[in-house]
C-alpha cells in the first residue's frame, strides 16, 4: 500500500512512500519498474548485486552496558560506539525522505515461544521479496495484532563516509541490541537481511536455555530428527534434502526443551552447477515463479544458466520452504537422534565417517573445520584450512564455549549420537586423491541415521582420536580408514600431523573458555 495514516515508519521520523507487506506480484512489478531485475523465462525474479556475498568485516555490534560483558569481542564481533550508530541512523532517515521504501512484517522463528517479530524496512523491492520468502509470514490474524520486536533498516544506496562515520568502508551492518535495531548500507547482497536477524537470535536464545544452531535439519518417517552442521561447500543443504526424510529447514535452527524449530520460512540455496538429477527439489525452485535468483546468468532465451559462474560462484536461489514438496509441517520436530558435523577436508586426512565422544563433540564444534581447494593464484598448490567457530563464526556473538556447553548439555539430555562426516578428499589431498563419492557419503549417513552402525566394531585412528567404523553397508572397507586409502601412507602421516598442528594452533584462542577435558581431546601431531 502507499503511505497513509498512520505512518508505519513514524517512530523513525521517516515520511515517504511506503509499501506495507506487498505480495509477490506487486514486488515483481516494483522490482522490474525500478530496474532491480528481470523475470526469467521460467518464472523467477533474477537480480544482480553490487556485492556477491556477505561483508563480515563491515559488521559491527554496538558496545554498551548490555553487550560489554556478554559479547565475545574480537574476530567477527567488532565493537562500535552508540554515538556512531545514532549519527548514521539520523543520516539514513534524512536520506530516506522521498525514497520509496518497502516494509515486511515477519517472524524469525517457527516456535511461537521464541520467535521475534521483525519490521524489515528495505529500499529495494527485491529485498522485500527475499524477506517475504525467507522469513516466517504471519497469518492475517497475527498481522492484525503484530508486535514489532526488532527493526531492520537496509538502504544499499546509502553509503557511509569512513573518515567521519567511524566505519571501515562505505558499507556497514550495525547491530544495536539495546535499541533492538539493525542498520545497513552500501551492499545489495540480500543475505545480510536474514543473517543480521539470525545473529540477534544467536545472542538472545542462549539466555533462555535455547541452543541456536547454524545447521540444516530433517526428520524420518519414525520421527527421528537429524541435524547437519557445515560450512559452505560441505553438503549441508544437499545432504539434508533427502527424499526419504522431511525437511525441517536448511540453515538456522533452535533447540528447545521440546525439540527443534526452524528460524526461517524459506531456503537460500547455492545453485552453481546444480545437478537436476542429484538435487531435483532445489533445481525445481530455480524454475518457479516467486523465487529470487541472485547473480544467476540468463541464457539468450531468458532461461537460467546454473553452470555460469562468471558473476560469482556464490549464485543463490531464495524461495519459500513450501516450494519443497517434502517438508515438515510447521517446521517443528522433536529432539535430534543424530547430529552430523560435515567437513570437506581437501587434505584427505579425516575419515569419511567417524563417531565423536562428548569432548570431541565440543572440540569439533568450536573448531568448525573445513579445507578449501587451492585457488588459481600462481604458486598456490596447497589446500587452505578454514576454521569457523560453531560452524558459523560471523553470526555468533557469544563466546564459542558458551554455545559448545549448551550443545553438550542438549546432547547429553537427548542421548543424540554425533558423527563427523568428511565429504572432501580421499586417497590423497587435493590434486592427488579424489573427491569422496556422494553415493558412499549417502550410504554412510543412511547407516548412521538408521542405527545400522550401532552394532559395528570401531577402530581409533591415532592423530585425531576418531572412532572409525570397520564396516558400512554399501561402502568398500578400504575407503573407511583414510590412511588405508592413501597409496603413500608415510605421506598420509606427514599430512595428518600437519593438519593436527593447525587444529591445535587454531584452538589456542579458545582454551581459556572451555573445560580441560575438551582441551585434552585435541589432536596429537606426535602420534
Amino acid at each position: 500500500m502507499s503511505l497513509t495514516a498512520p505512518n508505519p515508519l513514524a517512530d523513525l521520523g521517516i515520511k515517504t512512500t511506503v509499501h506495507l507487506n506487498p505480495g509477490v506480484d506487486e514486488l515483481y512489478a516494483h522490482a522490474i519498474r525500478l530496474g532491480e531485475g528481470v523475470q526469467a523465462a521460467t518464472g523467477p525474479l533474477t537480480v544482480r548485486t553490487n556485492k556477491t556475498g556477505r561483508s563480515p568485516k563491515d559488521r559491527f555490534i554496538v558496545e554498551d552496558d548490555l553487550t560489554r560483558d556478554t559479547v565475545w569481542w574480537g574476530g567477527f564481533n567488532t565493537p562500535i560506539g552508540a554515538g556512531v550508530f545514532d549519527r548514521l541512523l539520523e543520516k539514513m532517515t534524512r536520506f530516506a525522505e522521498g525514497t520509496e521504501l518497502f516494509v515486511q512484517q515477519v517472524y524469525a522463528g517457527t516456535d511461537p515461544r521464541y520467535r521475534i517479530g521483525c519490521r524489515m524496512v528495505t529500499e529495494m523491492a527485491y529485498h522485500s521479496l527475499f524477506i517475504r520468502n525467507m522469513f516466517v509470514r504471519p497469518t492475517e490474524a497475527e498481522l492484525a495484532g503484530f508486535h514489532e520486536d526488532w527493526t531492520v533498516l537496509n538502504m544499499p544506496s546509502f553509503r557511509a563516509d569512513p573518515a567521519t562515520d567511524g566505519t571501515r568502508s562505505d558499507t556497514f551492518i550495525i547491530v544495536n541490541f539495546t535499541r533492538k535495531m539493525i542498520i545497513a548500507g552500501g551492499t545489495q547482497y540480500a543475505g545480510e537481511n536474514k543473517k543480521g536477524i539470525f545473529g540477534v537470535l544467536n545472542y538472545l536464545l542462549p539466555a533462555q536455555g535455547v541452543m541456536p544452531m547454524h545447521c540444516s535439519a530433517n526428520v524420518g518417517a519414525d520421527g527421528d530428527v537429524a541435524l547437519f552442521f557445515g560450512l559452505s561447500g560441505t553438503g549441508k543443504t544437499t545432504l539434508s534434502a533427502d527424499p526419504s526424510r522431511k525437511l525441517i529447514g536448511d540453515d538456522e535452527h533452535g533447540w528447545t526443551d521440546t525439540g527443534i524449530f526452524n528460524f526461517e520460512g524459506g531456503c537460500y540455496a547455492k545453485v552453481i552447477n546444480l545437478n537436476p538429477e542429484a538435487e531435483p527439489a532445489i533445481y525445481q525452485t530455480t524454475r518457479t515463479y516467486g523465487t529470487v535468483l541472485e547473480n544467476v546468468v540468463l541464457n539468450g532465451d531468458g532461461t537460467p544458466d546454473l553452470n555460469d559462474g562468471s558473476l560469482t560462484e556464490n549464485t543463490r536461489s531464495a524461495y519459500p520452504i513450501d516450494q519443497i514438496a517434502n517438508v515438515q509441517p510447521g517446521s517443528l520436530a522433536g529432539h535430534p537422534k543424530n547430529i552430523v558435523f560435515l567437513t570437506a577436508d581437501a587434505y584427505g586426512v579425516l575419515p569419511p565417517i567417524s563417531r565423536l565422544s562428548p569432548e570431541q563433540t565440543m572440540y569439533q564444534f568450536i573448531s568448525g573445520f573445513t579445507a578449501k581447494i587451492p585457488g588459481t593464484e600462481d604458486g598456490v598448490t596447497e589446500p587452505s584450512p578454514t576454521f569457523s567457530t560453531c560452524f558459523g563464526a560471523p553470526f555468533m556473538p557469544r563466546h564459542p564455549g558458551e554455545y559448545a556447553r549448551l550443545l553438550a548439555q542438549k546432547v547429553q539430555e537427548s542421548g543424540a549420537r554425533v558423527w563427523l562426516v568428511n565429504t572432501g578428499w580421499t586417497g590423497g589431498k587435493y590434486g592427488t586423491g579424489k573427491r569422496m563419492s556422494i553415493a558412499h557419503t549417502r550410504a554412510m549417513l543412511s547407516a548412521a541415521l538408521s542405527g545400522a552402525l550401532d552394532g559395528v566394531a570401531f577402530e581409533t585412528e591415532p592423530f585425531f582420536g576418531l572412532e572409525i567404523p570397520t564396516e558400512v553397508p554399501g561402502v568398500p572397507a578400504a575407503v573407511l580408514n583414510p590412511r588405508d586409502a592413501w597409496s603413500d601412507q608415510a605421506a598420509y602421516d606427514e599430512t595428518a600431523r600437519k593438519l593436527a598442528r593447525m587444529f591445535r594452533e587454531n584452538f589456542g584462542r579458545f582454551e581459556d573458555g572451555v573445560e580441560l577435558a575438551v582441551t585434552a581431546s585435541m589432536p596429537n601431531p606426535d602420534a
